[in-house]
């Protein structure tokens, strides 16, 4: 996904209008949105996609969309993890940070997204004794600037092993 085309042009009193990745986003002046609350996971809803595979990887892309009735602001990193066992039990490491992309905030108007590149590597790299492959229920996820989290569905095989670096996110951006 490339950008399509950035233009960013901050007037006292205006509104601007920034195109990325052929989305509109409204945003305010810089001090209009920097009076923004900060996005509280309930203002979050979070949905994860599968977006390909090959190569012992799947990739996806988490979403969080704005649904509350309010303007807010977000940007960054949040948490990501497996959980499994029927109860939420964190399955092998957290995400790591992956390289790439701009760590920003920006204002979500209510309806709009973020969005968070994923990749998961596939237990097929690794022996069955040192894997200990392990269903999933889905994703733990932490929206950014928050300590409580969301359950995010998806049904895959992981390594259990906490020692292996099998999922890794990148800085929410503006969808």
């Amino acid at each position: 996904m490339g950008h399509v085309g950035v233009m960013k042009r901050f007037i006292p009193g205006v509104v601007a209008v920034i195109a990325v990745a052929g989305t509109l986003m409204l945003v305010g002046s810089p001090a209009e949105a920097a009076k923004a609350p900060i996005c509280k996971n309930a203002d979050l809803k979070a949905s994860f996609k599968a977006t390909g595979a090959g190569m012992s990887h799947v990739e996806g892309r988490m979403t969080l969309k704005n649904i509350s009735g309010h303007r807010c602001r977000t940007g960054g990193f949040g948490g990501l993890s497996y959980v499994g066992h029927g109860n939420g039990t964190q399955i092998g490491r957290p995400a790591t940070r992956a390289p790439g992309g701009k760590v920003h905030e920006f204002v979500l108007r209510p309806g709009q997204r973020a969005v968070s590149k994923v990749l998961m590597t596939t237990t097929a790299p690794y022996g069955k004794r040192y894997c200990r492959p392990t269903k999933i229920d889905g994703f733990r996820v932490y929206v950014p600037n928050s300590y409580v989290s969301q359950f995010v569905p998806y049904q895959a095989k992981v390594c259990a092993n906490r020692k292996i670096k099998q999922l890794s996110h990148r800085a929410y951006q503006p969808a």
